[in-house]
């Protein structure tokens, strides 16, 4: 697979949610973009969620090519690949689905293009095994929503080449990313692990009487949420460190943290009636807001917190693939 071929034109399969906001993304760096997606109204969505989504890429700030009119949209997903430079998968998270679905375009697009899945949680030498060239397929896993969280996980399954893991962190870091290679696979990748393993101690606590739903998320949003969306946890226990930094927090403050790790919730199934104590309290937090506001909401923060950080932020090289 040549390794120096540029990437101009970008395949969507599948146009929900994830698919949809990787076509806003793509458009706003400049890219050709084809859409497909067998779904009754599928382009007309996609084409009303990329205009709703614009206003805000504009203020993150668009490429000098961006363009909507660059996308396009068939029904046929050999058409749409036949010619792509990469495509970025947004199927069902089916093992089976995933590996009849890679085979297809494994057979249907050009060999030199990378095939890269948002899958959330199913590993790539799961989804590649039927495929007849393995190597040039790769997981891209990108936060909700794509078009505003810069975090995408990169991870290669057992067959997949070095060289296609390394244009796939060069690609997604070139569009101004987070790539971040995980060296191994892990069932949920990695941020997916971490929600889980907070959510879990949240679901605990919940449990165990200590707080209701709303102050749960109160807890989280408004105190260690905050801090996380600056620094992450190991930078943050350097500040916490003092002057000593991590090495002070290491030889003085583990302990402690070791304690609470042994306090924690170690249940792996949830508890008679937790999941309708959750339902109700998250619904009283909703206060009649639609899902649709909520998530304007939660977009308009985002953008104002993205562009703080854009001033603050260093620019960092992508760490070279070993």
């Amino acid at each position: 697979m040549s390794s120096d071929k540029a990437i101009r034109r970008i395949a969507i399969v599948g146009t929900g949610a994830i698919g949809a906001s990787w076509a806003a993304e793509f458009l706003a760096r400049g890219f050709d973009v084809i859409a497909t997606d067998p779904a009754p109204n599928a382009e007309s969505n996609l084409r009303k969620f990329i205009d709703a989504a614009w206003p805000a890429l504009t203020d993150i700030g668009l490429s000098p090519k961006a363009s909507r009119e660059r996308l396009s949209f068939t029904p046929d997903m050999k058409t749409a690949v036949s010619d792509a430079d990469l495509v970025q998968e947004n199927g069902p998270e089916r093992p089976d689905f995933k590996i009849k679905l890679f085979a297809d375009l494994d057979a249907a697009t050009p060999h030199d293009s990378i095939i890269a899945s948002s899958s959330s949680g199913l590993t790539m030498t799961v989804i590649q095994s039927g495929c007849s060239r393995p190597e040039r397929c790769v997981i891209g896993h990108p936060f909700n929503p794509p078009h505003m969280i810069p975090l995408v996980e990169v991870v290669g399954g057992a067959k997949t080449s070095a060289e296609t893991v390394r244009r796939a962190i060069a690609f997604y870091a070139s569009i101004g990313k987070k790539p971040i290679h995980l060296r191994k696979e892990v069932v949920g990748h990695v941020a997916n692990r971490l929600q889980a393993a907070l959510y879990r101690e949240v679901v605990n606590l919940v449990h165990l009487g200590v707080l209701d739903v709303a102050d749960a998320d109160t807890a989280v949003s408004w105190g260690p949420g905050l801090r996380w969306g600056v620094m992450g946890p190991n930078l943050l226990f350097h500040l916490g460190g003092g002057q000593g930094g991590i090495q002070h927090f290491m030889e003085h403050l583990s302990g402690p943290l070791a304690t609470w790790w042994k306090d924690l919730g170690t249940f792996t199934d949830w508890p008679e009636g937790l999941k309708q104590t959750i339902v109700d309290g998250t619904l009283g937090e909703v206060h009649g807001r639609t899902v649709d506001q909520l998530a304007a909401t939660r977009d308009e923060v985002l953008l104002g917190l993205l562009q703080l950080r854009a001033k603050y932020t260093e620019v960092r090289e992508p760490v070279p693939v070993s």
